[in-house]
């Protein structure tokens, strides 16, 4: 099966554009009732408390906290499929409201169950390997 067609990587784009749509609906509508996310895996501001959201109510609050206020680009470097699940090189870039921009560049996860929904979502980075640009320093940098 060509890599456009397996149902992880479908998923996986369906996710990547609701996400930079900021459309919670539309990324909700791709999980599975009991789906799972971890990003990063472990404690992180996003996972504090390092066991991830289960469930689209928590999912959906981790939208809200971590996805909603903020606008994000993502960039995919390589992407791979087996079996059920699709991983990805990425870079996300999440703009914050006051213009202030955190990059992490790691590795992404998707598993779909039998209908072809998400059932798993997993971020492998950490703290340490994001950066933050503040609003000014672009400009700066760019000469603007």
């Amino acid at each position: 099966m060509p890599i456009d067609e397996h149902p992880a990587m479908i998923a996986a784009r369906r996710s990547w554009a609701a996400v930079q749509a900021g459309d919670k609906e539309a990324w909700l509508a791709l999980m599975a009732d009991d789906v799972a996310i971890e990003d990063p895996i472990g404690e992180a501001p996003t996972n504090p408390s390092g066991l991830g959201s289960r469930g689209k109510s928590e999912v959906g609050a981790f939208f809200d906290a971590n996805i909603g206020p903020n606008q994000i680009a993502i960039d995919v470097h390589t992407s791979r499929v087996a079996g059920n699940e699709s991983a990805h090189h990425m870079t996300l870039t999440t703009t914050l409201p006051d213009g202030t921009k955190a990059v992490v560049t790691g590795l992404f996860a998707y598993r779909v169950d039998e209908d072809g929904l998400l059932a798993s979502l997993r971020g492998w980075w950490g703290m340490d390997d994001m950066t933050f640009v503040a609003p000014d320093t672009e400009a700066d940098e760019t000469g603007g």
